[in-house]
Protein backbone atom coordinates (compact mmCIF):
# COMPACT_ATOMS: atom_id res chain seq x y z
CA UNK A 1 0.00 0.00 0.00
CA UNK A 2 1.39 3.41 -0.99
CA UNK A 3 1.44 6.67 0.94
CA UNK A 4 -1.00 8.04 -1.62
CA UNK A 5 -3.56 5.31 -0.97
CA UNK A 6 -3.13 5.82 2.76
CA UNK A 7 -3.87 9.52 2.43
CA UNK A 8 -0.76 10.70 4.28
CA UNK A 9 1.20 13.83 3.41
CA UNK A 10 3.98 13.58 0.87
CA UNK A 11 7.61 13.91 1.89
CA UNK A 12 9.02 17.29 0.91
CA UNK A 13 11.29 16.83 -2.06
CA UNK A 14 12.60 18.93 -4.96
CA UNK A 15 10.35 18.83 -7.99
CA UNK A 16 10.69 20.07 -11.56
CA UNK A 17 8.35 22.75 -12.92
CA UNK A 18 4.80 21.79 -13.83
CA UNK A 19 4.28 20.64 -17.43
CA UNK A 20 3.23 23.66 -19.53
CA UNK A 21 0.59 21.74 -21.48
CA UNK A 22 -1.37 18.50 -21.53
CA UNK A 23 -3.51 17.15 -18.68
CA UNK A 24 -3.80 18.97 -15.34
CA UNK A 25 -1.48 16.61 -13.52
CA UNK A 26 0.34 16.42 -10.18
CA UNK A 27 3.69 14.87 -9.36
CA UNK A 28 2.02 11.56 -8.45
CA UNK A 29 0.49 11.20 -11.91
CA UNK A 30 -3.08 11.99 -10.86
CA UNK A 31 -5.01 13.93 -13.51
CA UNK A 32 -7.58 16.50 -12.41
CA UNK A 33 -10.63 16.53 -14.68
CA UNK A 34 -13.29 17.41 -12.07
CA UNK A 35 -13.60 21.07 -11.05
CA UNK A 36 -15.51 22.05 -7.91
CA UNK A 37 -16.59 25.70 -7.99
CA UNK A 38 -17.86 27.46 -4.88
CA UNK A 39 -20.15 30.28 -5.97
CA UNK A 40 -20.68 31.77 -2.50
CA UNK A 41 -19.89 31.17 1.15
CA UNK A 42 -23.44 32.21 2.14
CA UNK A 43 -25.92 29.60 3.35
CA UNK A 44 -29.53 29.67 4.53
CA UNK A 45 -29.10 26.73 6.94
CA UNK A 46 -26.87 26.51 10.00
CA UNK A 47 -25.86 22.86 10.18
CA UNK A 48 -24.21 22.06 13.50
CA UNK A 49 -21.24 20.28 11.88
CA UNK A 50 -20.55 23.21 9.55
CA UNK A 51 -21.09 26.61 11.18
CA UNK A 52 -22.31 28.33 14.34
CA UNK A 53 -25.94 29.34 14.80
CA UNK A 54 -25.16 33.01 14.18
CA UNK A 55 -23.39 32.28 10.89
CA UNK A 56 -19.90 33.40 9.91
CA UNK A 57 -18.07 36.50 8.72
CA UNK A 58 -19.14 36.34 5.08
CA UNK A 59 -16.91 37.34 2.19
CA UNK A 60 -17.41 40.96 1.08
CA UNK A 61 -19.02 41.18 -2.35
CA UNK A 62 -16.00 42.85 -3.93
CA UNK A 63 -13.82 39.89 -2.96
CA UNK A 64 -16.00 37.40 -4.80
CA UNK A 65 -15.47 36.64 -8.46
CA UNK A 66 -17.75 38.53 -10.80
CA UNK A 67 -19.76 36.60 -13.39
CA UNK A 68 -17.31 37.68 -16.09
CA UNK A 69 -14.28 36.65 -14.02
CA UNK A 70 -15.78 33.27 -13.24
CA UNK A 71 -16.69 32.72 -16.89
CA UNK A 72 -13.11 33.45 -17.92
CA UNK A 73 -11.65 30.99 -15.40
CA UNK A 74 -14.12 28.31 -16.45
CA UNK A 75 -13.07 28.87 -20.07
CA UNK A 76 -9.41 28.38 -19.11
CA UNK A 77 -10.23 25.27 -17.09
CA UNK A 78 -12.25 23.56 -19.82
CA UNK A 79 -10.44 24.62 -23.00
CA UNK A 80 -6.85 24.65 -21.71
CA UNK A 81 -6.68 22.34 -18.69
CA UNK A 82 -8.87 19.46 -19.77
CA UNK A 83 -11.66 19.82 -17.21
CA UNK A 84 -14.57 17.60 -18.25
CA UNK A 85 -16.87 17.95 -15.22
CA UNK A 86 -17.87 21.11 -13.34
CA UNK A 87 -19.78 20.95 -10.05
CA UNK A 88 -21.16 24.18 -8.57
CA UNK A 89 -21.35 24.35 -4.78
CA UNK A 90 -21.46 26.90 -1.98
CA UNK A 91 -22.10 27.67 0.78
CA UNK A 92 -25.50 27.30 -0.80
CA UNK A 93 -25.48 27.97 -4.56
CA UNK A 94 -29.24 28.51 -4.76
CA UNK A 95 -28.83 31.83 -2.91
CA UNK A 96 -26.92 33.09 -5.97
CA UNK A 97 -29.50 34.88 -8.15
CA UNK A 98 -27.50 34.50 -11.38
CA UNK A 99 -26.97 30.74 -10.97
CA UNK A 100 -28.91 29.88 -14.13
CA UNK A 101 -26.76 32.29 -16.14
CA UNK A 102 -23.57 30.74 -14.76
CA UNK A 103 -24.80 27.29 -15.76
CA UNK A 104 -25.84 28.45 -19.23
CA UNK A 105 -22.41 30.03 -19.85
CA UNK A 106 -20.73 26.82 -18.75
CA UNK A 107 -22.96 24.72 -20.98
CA UNK A 108 -21.94 26.90 -23.94
CA UNK A 109 -18.25 26.00 -23.57
CA UNK A 110 -16.65 23.83 -26.24
CA UNK A 111 -16.05 21.06 -25.37
CA UNK A 112 -19.10 21.08 -23.15
CA UNK A 113 -18.37 19.74 -19.64
CA UNK A 114 -20.80 17.74 -17.54
CA UNK A 115 -22.49 20.23 -15.19
CA UNK A 116 -23.67 19.25 -11.72
CA UNK A 117 -24.83 21.05 -8.59
CA UNK A 118 -24.69 20.36 -4.86
CA UNK A 119 -27.41 22.13 -2.87
CA UNK A 120 -29.27 21.91 0.42
CA UNK A 121 -32.51 21.92 -1.58
CA UNK A 122 -34.13 24.97 0.04
CA UNK A 123 -35.67 26.87 -2.88
CA UNK A 124 -35.01 24.09 -5.37
CA UNK A 125 -38.70 23.41 -5.96
CA UNK A 126 -39.21 26.65 -7.88
CA UNK A 127 -35.87 26.58 -9.75
CA UNK A 128 -35.29 22.95 -10.72
CA UNK A 129 -36.92 23.22 -14.15
CA UNK A 130 -35.07 26.44 -14.96
CA UNK A 131 -31.76 24.95 -13.92
CA UNK A 132 -32.37 21.99 -16.20
CA UNK A 133 -33.26 24.32 -19.08
CA UNK A 134 -30.06 26.30 -18.46
CA UNK A 135 -27.97 23.16 -18.92
CA UNK A 136 -27.68 21.47 -15.54
CA UNK A 137 -27.19 17.73 -15.98
CA UNK A 138 -27.41 16.28 -12.46
CA UNK A 139 -27.94 17.34 -8.88
CA UNK A 140 -26.96 16.29 -5.37
CA UNK A 141 -29.17 17.40 -2.49
CA UNK A 142 -27.81 17.41 1.06
CA UNK A 143 -30.25 15.74 3.45
CA UNK A 144 -29.04 14.19 6.70
CA UNK A 145 -32.36 12.89 7.99
CA UNK A 146 -36.03 12.54 7.06
CA UNK A 147 -37.09 13.00 10.69
CA UNK A 148 -38.46 16.54 11.07
CA UNK A 149 -37.25 16.98 14.65
CA UNK A 150 -33.77 15.68 13.82
CA UNK A 151 -33.64 17.92 10.73
CA UNK A 152 -34.51 21.03 12.76
CA UNK A 153 -31.91 20.15 15.39
CA UNK A 154 -29.14 19.54 12.84
CA UNK A 155 -29.83 22.51 10.54
CA UNK A 156 -31.30 24.88 13.14
CA UNK A 157 -34.09 25.52 10.62
CA UNK A 158 -37.54 23.97 10.12
CA UNK A 159 -37.22 23.47 6.36
CA UNK A 160 -37.49 19.71 5.81
CA UNK A 161 -40.68 20.12 3.76
CA UNK A 162 -38.91 22.53 1.40
CA UNK A 163 -36.05 20.08 0.84
CA UNK A 164 -38.39 17.16 0.14
CA UNK A 165 -40.33 19.31 -2.33
CA UNK A 166 -37.06 20.28 -3.99
CA UNK A 167 -36.10 16.64 -4.43
CA UNK A 168 -39.42 15.89 -6.11
CA UNK A 169 -39.02 18.89 -8.41
CA UNK A 170 -35.49 17.84 -9.39
CA UNK A 171 -36.67 14.37 -10.33
CA UNK A 172 -39.62 15.78 -12.28
CA UNK A 173 -37.27 18.13 -14.15
CA UNK A 174 -35.13 15.19 -15.29
CA UNK A 175 -32.05 15.96 -13.19
CA UNK A 176 -31.41 12.26 -12.81
CA UNK A 177 -30.03 10.41 -11.07
CA UNK A 178 -31.00 12.63 -8.14
CA UNK A 179 -28.49 11.93 -5.39
CA UNK A 180 -28.94 12.55 -1.67
CA UNK A 181 -25.83 13.42 0.36
CA UNK A 182 -26.03 12.64 4.07
CA UNK A 183 -23.63 13.48 6.90
CA UNK A 184 -24.87 11.59 9.94
CA UNK A 185 -25.42 13.12 13.36
CA UNK A 186 -23.25 11.38 15.99
CA UNK A 187 -26.30 10.65 18.20
CA UNK A 188 -29.21 9.92 15.85
CA UNK A 189 -27.30 9.21 12.65
CA UNK A 190 -27.42 5.41 12.44
CA UNK A 191 -31.21 5.40 12.85
CA UNK A 192 -31.41 8.22 10.33
CA UNK A 193 -29.32 6.20 7.86
CA UNK A 194 -31.82 3.34 7.78
CA UNK A 195 -34.78 5.70 7.34
CA UNK A 196 -32.94 7.67 4.67
CA UNK A 197 -32.16 4.56 2.65
CA UNK A 198 -35.76 3.40 2.82
CA UNK A 199 -36.90 6.87 1.73
CA UNK A 200 -34.46 7.02 -1.19
CA UNK A 201 -35.32 3.52 -2.40
CA UNK A 202 -39.02 4.37 -2.29
CA UNK A 203 -38.60 7.59 -4.29
CA UNK A 204 -35.88 6.54 -6.72
CA UNK A 205 -33.08 8.71 -5.31
CA UNK A 206 -29.49 7.52 -4.82
CA UNK A 207 -28.24 7.88 -1.25
CA UNK A 208 -24.62 8.77 -0.47
CA UNK A 209 -23.56 8.65 3.19
CA UNK A 210 -20.42 10.66 3.92
CA UNK A 211 -18.17 10.41 6.95
CA UNK A 212 -18.05 13.71 8.80
CA UNK A 213 -14.76 15.47 8.10
CA UNK A 214 -12.78 18.05 10.12
CA UNK A 215 -14.04 21.07 8.18
CA UNK A 216 -16.29 22.74 10.74
CA UNK A 217 -15.91 26.44 11.46
CA UNK A 218 -15.42 25.89 15.18
CA UNK A 219 -12.74 23.21 14.76
CA UNK A 220 -14.59 21.01 17.26
CA UNK A 221 -14.54 17.82 15.15
CA UNK A 222 -13.62 14.76 17.20
CA UNK A 223 -12.63 11.48 15.59
CA UNK A 224 -14.15 9.44 18.43
CA UNK A 225 -17.62 10.92 17.86
CA UNK A 226 -17.64 10.35 14.11
CA UNK A 227 -19.81 7.61 12.63
CA UNK A 228 -17.54 5.60 10.35
CA UNK A 229 -18.29 3.96 7.03
CA UNK A 230 -18.01 0.58 8.72
CA UNK A 231 -20.56 1.65 11.36
CA UNK A 232 -22.95 2.59 8.55
CA UNK A 233 -22.44 -0.63 6.61
CA UNK A 234 -22.97 -2.83 9.65
CA UNK A 235 -26.15 -0.96 10.58
CA UNK A 236 -27.65 -1.09 7.10
CA UNK A 237 -26.89 -4.79 6.83
CA UNK A 238 -29.21 -5.44 9.76
CA UNK A 239 -32.11 -4.40 7.53
CA UNK A 240 -30.87 -4.92 3.96
CA UNK A 241 -28.57 -7.15 1.98
CA UNK A 242 -25.61 -5.16 0.66
CA UNK A 243 -23.61 -6.56 -2.23
CA UNK A 244 -20.58 -4.74 -3.72
CA UNK A 245 -21.59 -3.06 -6.96
CA UNK A 246 -19.73 -4.72 -9.86
CA UNK A 247 -19.22 -1.47 -11.79
CA UNK A 248 -15.64 -0.12 -11.68
CA UNK A 249 -15.31 2.57 -9.01
CA UNK A 250 -12.75 4.65 -10.89
CA UNK A 251 -12.19 8.00 -9.22
CA UNK A 252 -15.61 8.07 -7.53
CA UNK A 253 -15.38 8.77 -3.79
CA UNK A 254 -18.26 6.43 -2.94
CA UNK A 255 -18.02 2.69 -2.53
CA UNK A 256 -21.29 1.53 -4.10
CA UNK A 257 -23.41 -1.30 -2.76
CA UNK A 258 -26.38 -2.97 -4.40
CA UNK A 259 -29.30 -3.04 -1.98
CA UNK A 260 -31.72 -5.95 -1.81
CA UNK A 261 -34.00 -7.53 0.77
CA UNK A 262 -35.24 -10.98 1.61
CA UNK A 263 -38.74 -9.50 1.62
CA UNK A 264 -38.46 -8.81 -2.11
CA UNK A 265 -36.81 -12.07 -3.11
CA UNK A 266 -33.34 -10.53 -3.12
CA UNK A 267 -34.28 -8.31 -6.09
CA UNK A 268 -31.96 -5.31 -6.33
CA UNK A 269 -33.92 -2.32 -5.07
CA UNK A 270 -31.27 0.30 -5.74
CA UNK A 271 -27.78 1.35 -4.72
CA UNK A 272 -26.25 3.15 -1.79
CA UNK A 273 -22.85 4.80 -1.70
CA UNK A 274 -20.71 5.05 1.43
CA UNK A 275 -17.92 7.63 1.36
CA UNK A 276 -15.15 6.81 3.84
CA UNK A 277 -13.37 10.17 3.59
CA UNK A 278 -11.59 9.72 6.91
CA UNK A 279 -11.32 6.01 7.70
CA UNK A 280 -10.47 4.74 4.21
CA UNK A 281 -8.86 7.60 2.30
CA UNK A 282 -9.21 7.46 -1.49
CA UNK A 283 -6.61 10.12 -2.26
CA UNK A 284 -4.79 7.89 -4.75
CA UNK A 285 -7.66 8.21 -7.22
CA UNK A 286 -8.49 11.88 -6.62
CA UNK A 287 -9.27 13.79 -9.82
CA UNK A 288 -10.45 17.10 -8.33
CA UNK A 289 -9.35 20.70 -8.40
CA UNK A 290 -11.20 23.43 -6.54
CA UNK A 291 -12.00 27.10 -7.06
CA UNK A 292 -13.36 29.18 -4.19
CA UNK A 293 -15.87 32.01 -4.50
CA UNK A 294 -13.06 34.52 -4.08
CA UNK A 295 -10.96 33.02 -6.86
CA UNK A 296 -8.51 30.83 -4.98
CA UNK A 297 -7.38 27.50 -6.43
CA UNK A 298 -7.14 24.69 -3.88
CA UNK A 299 -5.53 21.44 -4.95
CA UNK A 300 -7.09 19.52 -2.06
CA UNK A 301 -10.10 20.00 0.19
CA UNK A 302 -7.69 20.01 3.15
CA UNK A 303 -4.97 22.14 1.62
CA UNK A 304 -3.51 24.85 3.85
CA UNK A 305 -2.26 26.80 0.81
CA UNK A 306 -4.12 28.53 -2.02
CA UNK A 307 -3.22 30.11 -5.35
CA UNK A 308 -4.82 33.50 -5.97
CA UNK A 309 -6.24 33.64 -9.49
CA UNK A 310 -8.46 36.61 -8.64
CA UNK A 311 -5.41 38.80 -8.08
CA UNK A 312 -3.98 37.67 -11.42
CA UNK A 313 -7.27 38.42 -13.17
CA UNK A 314 -7.52 41.89 -11.69
CA UNK A 315 -3.90 42.73 -12.45
CA UNK A 316 -4.47 42.13 -16.17
CA UNK A 317 -2.86 38.69 -16.49
CA UNK A 318 -3.53 36.87 -19.76
CA UNK A 319 -4.88 33.34 -20.10
CA UNK A 320 -1.38 31.90 -20.40
CA UNK A 321 -0.53 33.24 -16.94
CA UNK A 322 -3.79 31.96 -15.46
CA UNK A 323 -3.18 28.53 -16.95
CA UNK A 324 0.41 28.40 -15.69
CA UNK A 325 -0.60 29.39 -12.16
CA UNK A 326 -3.37 26.77 -12.05
CA UNK A 327 -1.00 24.08 -13.35
CA UNK A 328 1.61 24.99 -10.74
CA UNK A 329 -0.99 24.80 -7.98
CA UNK A 330 -2.06 21.29 -8.95
CA UNK A 331 1.51 20.14 -9.58
CA UNK A 332 2.22 20.85 -5.90
CA UNK A 333 -0.63 18.64 -4.63
CA UNK A 334 0.34 16.46 -1.67
CA UNK A 335 0.03 12.68 -1.69
CA UNK A 336 -3.02 12.75 0.55
CA UNK A 337 -5.18 14.85 2.84
CA UNK A 338 -3.29 13.79 5.96
CA UNK A 339 -6.30 13.57 8.31
CA UNK A 340 -4.83 10.43 9.83
CA UNK A 341 -1.39 11.95 10.30
CA UNK A 342 -0.51 12.92 13.91
CA UNK A 343 0.56 16.38 12.71
CA UNK A 344 -2.63 17.06 10.73
CA UNK A 345 -3.66 20.72 10.71
CA UNK A 346 -7.25 21.55 9.86
CA UNK A 347 -7.53 24.24 7.16
CA UNK A 348 -8.59 27.69 8.35
CA UNK A 349 -11.50 27.81 5.93
CA UNK A 350 -14.57 25.76 6.85
CA UNK A 351 -16.42 23.69 4.27
CA UNK A 352 -18.91 26.49 3.59
CA UNK A 353 -16.07 28.73 2.38
CA UNK A 354 -14.30 26.02 0.34
CA UNK A 355 -17.13 24.26 -1.48
CA UNK A 356 -18.01 20.58 -1.24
Amino acid sequence: MTVVSLGVPSVHRPRPPAPPEGPLVDTFGRVATDLRVSLTDLCNLRCTYCMPAEGLDWLPSDQKLSSAELARLLHVAVTRLGITSVRFTGGEPLVVPHLEDVIARTAALDPRPEITLTTNGVGLERRAAGLKDAGLDRINVSLDTVDAAHFAAITRRDRLGDVLAGLQAAKAAGLNPVKVNAVLDPVTGLDDAVALLRFCLEHGYQLRIIEQMPLDAGHTWQRGRTITAEDVRRTLQRYFTLTPDPAPRGSAPAQLWQVSSAETGDRVLGRVGIIASVSQAFCAACDRTRLTADGQVRNCLFSTEETDLRALLRSGADDDALEAAWRAAMWAKAAGHGINDPDFVQPDRPMSAIGG
